[in-house]
């Protein structure tokens, strides 16, 4: 269950069931505890003074299950939760075929020829791709003052500079997520304790495809533990794209593409972080802060979470070419450009508009929703897993920041959150994501 509403709060007793009936189908969906769900819905229109946007959205859901279900040519009306999951299994494998060709690929089962392809593809897209990451020669420097000796040791180097004159700093940092242990990293991360805001620079954001024969050991024992072939540099404004213990596996192109996008955006939204914490004296510990422990104390609704990610969809979505003077002068509004990848894909493959603005819808079958999330759809088919197994966690992710969001559109709202951000209580960092996060 996702554990939304786990902060102390006090419950009055209010009549918070008389707002349930509104709220069922979210808080289902979402696995959320009742009353404390209708009870949050009910504050969030009590600030806004906007009724019914929880109704307006369940509607919604409603109509897409509909529409989705006549295009997989289902009974709307008399149709089993197993009965969609498999019909949804099915288009995925089809969409990962289509979407296989469409990249020139040959063998879609065939797992180095896609990273390859899928590499090559996303350098030519058309998406917003800058961020702000550490410059490179001040990269080289850390490393210098922390050799990874592990990672030395691997490539059958003695000298760190040595090593660093021969290797690319990216590749480099991209390693050292799966052969340094996790306490050196925690170590290695409290070391930019010096770094300043000139430290930083705006650049393009990186793919970069580990070779299987540098790295191919080291990383299969990564990818076998997470289960996740892809990583990402918040700092360094890099995507790795990991080799995998097996030669072959279904539905490698959809689920590798959406990752990828997904992780680009999750770049540019702690990049847009970064260049927002700048102004403020302790921008170092921030940093590390953040890096590390991606705590879930930084902005607050009504006593409630609300994540960065959430402020950067808003403002991303919902005014173009505006921006509060809160995020002057560092923050422009290239940098909160907010991009669905379901629109990305569908421009690569048209058949893939089937999951257009499907991202936060989903029915509940016996408590548990059946997702129309594309991800979960992917991870479902790519790990062959059965009705009883499915992931459902992007959906909930996606569903909860989509009702937040169209609460926080309205002004009452989003001056709250703005007079947080003029005030500097961004100061401990970002707010963790509703399924966790580390660096």
């Amino acid at each position: 269950m996702i554990n939304i509403f786990n902060l102390a709060i006090s419950l009055k007793p209010l009549n918070c069931y008389a707002y349930a009936n509104m709220s069922w189908v979210l808080s289902e969906l979402l696995e959320a505890p009742e009353p404390l769900f209708s009870q949050t819905v009910h504050e969030l229109e009590l600030a806004s003074g906007s009724r019914g946007i929880d109704v307006k959205l369940s509607t919604e859901l409603d109509q897409n299950y509909q529409l989705k279900a006549r295009e997989l040519g289902l009974d709307q009306h008399d149709t089993h939760g197993q009965e969609l999951y498999h019909a949804l299994q099915a288009i995925t494998e089809k969409h990962d075929l289509f979407l296989a060709r469409s990249l020139g690929i040959k063998d879609p089962h065939n797992v180095a020829e896609t990273l390859t392809k899928i590499k090559a593809k996303v350098d030519k897209l058309d998406i917003p791709m800058t961020c702000w990451a550490i410059k490179h020669s001040v990269a080289k420097k850390l490393l210098k003052q922390t050799p990874p000796k592990k990672v030395m040791k691997l490539l059958g180097y003695r000298s760190v500079d040595s090593m660093l004159k021969r290797e690319s700093i990216d590749e480099l940092f991209g390693s050292l997520r799966f052969v340094e242990s996790d306490q050196w990293l925690i170590r290695f991360v409290k070391t930019y304790k010096k770094l300043q805001p000139q430290d930083f620079e705006t650049r393009k954001i990186k793919i970069i495809e580990l070779p299987e024969n540098r790295w191919g050991i080291k990383a299969s024992e990564y990818v076998s533990n997470k289960r996740l072939n892809i990583t990402h540099l918040k700092e360094m404004g890099v995507v790795v794209l990991l080799p995998m213990p097996v030669s072959k596996l279904r539905g490698v192109c959809l689920a590798v593409l959406l990752l990828t996008l997904h992780y680009i955006d999750e770049i540019r939204t702690y990049s847009a972080l970064f260049k927002l914490e700048q102004v403020r004296p302790d921008f170092a510990a921030n940093l590390i802060n953040t890096l590390i422990n991606d705590p879930s104390d930084s902005f607050s609704l009504l006593g409630r979470p609300v994540h960065w990610r959430i402020l950067k969809k808003h403002f991303g979505r919902s005014r173009v070419g505006y921006l509060p003077e809160v995020f002057e002068p560092h923050i422009q509004v290239d940098d909160m450009l907010w991009r669905r990848a379901e629109e990305v894909l569908y421009k690569i493959e048209p058949a893939l508009k089937f999951w257009e603005s499907m991202e936060y819808s989903g029915v509940s079958y016996g408590g548990k929703p059946v997702s129309f999330n594309l991800m979960d759809n992917a991870v479902n088919y790519c790990n062959n897993l059965d009705y009883s197994e499915r992931v459902t966690h992007h959906l909930q992710n996606s569903l909860w920041n989509e009702l937040l969001t169209r609460y926080i559109s309205h002004k009452d709202l989003e001056d709250m959150l703005l007079q947080q951000l003029d005030q500097g209580q961004t100061k401990y960092g970002i707010l963790t994501s509703l399924n966790g996060g580390k660096i």
